[in-house]
């Protein structure tokens, strides 16, 4: 069996997988409780991106189907907005969901500011969930 390459995360690569591993999860999942939702995450001291866009991803679930975007705007917004700083998305990317190490990582970057969760994720949390091994082991 072949390992899949590591990505180096923030790269265009790296979200193009992130992006693509999360849909497929969403995608195929049902029943489809959700038919129009959006998720932006960017990071907060992220790097510009063509087309006025920074290092993030917009995921958007329409008539039931997930689609994603590469890159999200500085002040854009959606039923869920996540922002986070670098540092903190690389603590947790490097952290499977086992470890116990996880919740604490994520726990304090809440609490000290370096990431901020506004609306409800709960639409696509199973995805998350499901997904977050499978990123950390693509994680360069």
């Amino acid at each position: 069996m072949v390992t899949p390459a590591k990505l180096e995360q923030g790269s265009r690569e790296w979200f193009e997988m992130v992006g693509t591993v999360v849909c497929r999860a969403l995608n195929r999942a049902a029943p489809r409780d959700v038919v129009d939702w959006t998720l932006v995450e960017r990071y907060a001291d992220g790097r510009p991106m063509p087309d006025g866009l920074i290092q993030g991803i917009r995921f958007d679930i329409r008539d039931g189907r997930a689609t994603f975007r590469v890159g999200a705007g500085p002040d854009e917004r959606g039923d869920a907005t996540i922002e986070v700083t670098v540092a903190a998305a690389r603590a947790l990317n490097l952290l499977h969901s086992d470890d116990p190490r996880f919740d604490s990582a994520r726990e304090d970057a809440v609490e000290t500011g370096a990431m901020r969760v506004e609306g409800d994720l709960s639409p696509i949390a199973t995805a998350l969930v499901e997904t977050h091994d499978y990123i950390v082991d693509r994680t360069a």
